[in-house]
């Protein structure tokens, strides 16, 4: 049994550093060789999940005319957030506005908040706009950017050339390569798409702001088998509110999102506050996180046409993956 760290609303990365020997020069043996150090460029904005970190999506933010700053694009947020350091950048002091009751995955808790006379990326203009003020919990993103005033957006999101886009929805069909995933009608203001956990029908929320996908208790139940045959591990969440708990995670195979399939995934199993918000307690649901969305080549979220357009990272098999855990902690919205 192994011990594993989920941060909500923190982004954990790991810069690799190349480290490359130059030959010896044959004139001179005893010379010891030299070492060749090469810092590859780490992504600004867009980062996809590889085996020892998990993607991240942040976007170019510009509140009150000021940054840009990067913020993470959390589709399961209704609204946009930041830290006190942005509130003491832009000059506005934290008792101008009344508080807010942030609800998070784990808890709610009293959170301040300012008032800014607009907030911009792309054809996303809000003004004006109450932000509330999050810890800095972000792995150097500096809050986050949540779903309001996206109905007729659309985001594209190229993980493998660092980009995104913000932009008005022309109501385009999916394009050759890529897989459209509707969304499903709900009161929530969620992105729930329909999807299955081996044999088992589930109602999974596609939640850019969650680094690792979690389960909820009926899930676990539904699978309860597996949790007696595999390895599990104990997981601790950390939310935005600060509020800690713990789950079980086990790796399950597979996971089926429209016509893609992942293998291996690592799944946490909580019984989340989010999932009572959300009335998701009593039947099978699940959060895709950054773990598994971080995966794929480009994936478009179309707000006008209801649905998520995916186009797959080529490796071997088009619609088909095996994701791990990333080494060292996990991070979790």
């Amino acid at each position: 049994m192994t011990t594993q760290a989920l941060r909500l609303l923190a982004v954990f990365l790991v810069a690799q550093i190349p480290t490359l020997a130059a030959e010896a020069p044959t004139a001179a043996p005893e010379e010891e060789l030299s070492e060749v150090l090469i810092q590859a460029r780490e992504p600004r904005y867009v980062a996809p999940t590889q085996r020892d970190r998990i993607g991240r999506v942040w976007v170019p933010v510009y509140i009150n005319g000021k940054g840009p700053y990067r913020l993470v694009l959390d589709s399961g947020a209704t609204r946009s957030a930041v830290i006190p350091a942005i509130a003491q950048d832009l000059g506005i002091p934290l008792d101008l506005s009344p508080p807010v009751m942030l609800r998070g995955v784990t808890g709610s808790a009293v959170a301040q908040t300012i008032r800014v006379d607009s907030l911009s990326v792309g054809d996303l203009l809000i003004a004006p706009s109450t932000l509330p003020i999050v810890a800095d919990a972000f792995g150097g993103a500096q809050g986050m950017l949540g779903m309001d005033g996206m109905h007729d957006k659309r985001i594209y999101i190229d993980f493998r050339n660092d980009f995104i886009n913000v932009s008005y929805s022309r109501n385009l069909r999916a394009a050759y390569g890529f897989d459209a995933v509707p969304f499903l009608k709900t009161n929530l203001k969620l992105l729930m798409v329909n999807a299955r956990v081996g044999s088992i029908a589930v109602r999974a929320i596609i939640d850019t702001g969650a680094q690792s996908s979690v389960g909820n208790p009926a899930l676990r139940e539904a699978l309860a088998s597996r949790f007696t045959r595999k390895e599990h591990s104990i997981d601790e969440i950390t939310g935005a509110t600060g509020d800690m708990q713990t789950g079980i995670g086990i790796n399950v195979s597979p996971i089926t999102i429209g016509n893609l399939t992942i293998r291996d995934a690592h799944l946490t199993f909580g019984d989340l506050h989010i999932f009572d918000l959300w009335d998701m307690g009593k039947e099978p649901a699940l959060v895709i996180g950054m773990d598994i969305i971080g995966l794929m080549d480009t994936v478009i979220i179309d707000f006008r046409r209801r649905e998520m357009q995916i186009r797959p990272r080529a490796r071997g098999s088009a619609t088909s993956w095996s994701v791990a855990p990333a080494g060292g902690g996990l991070g979790q919205r």
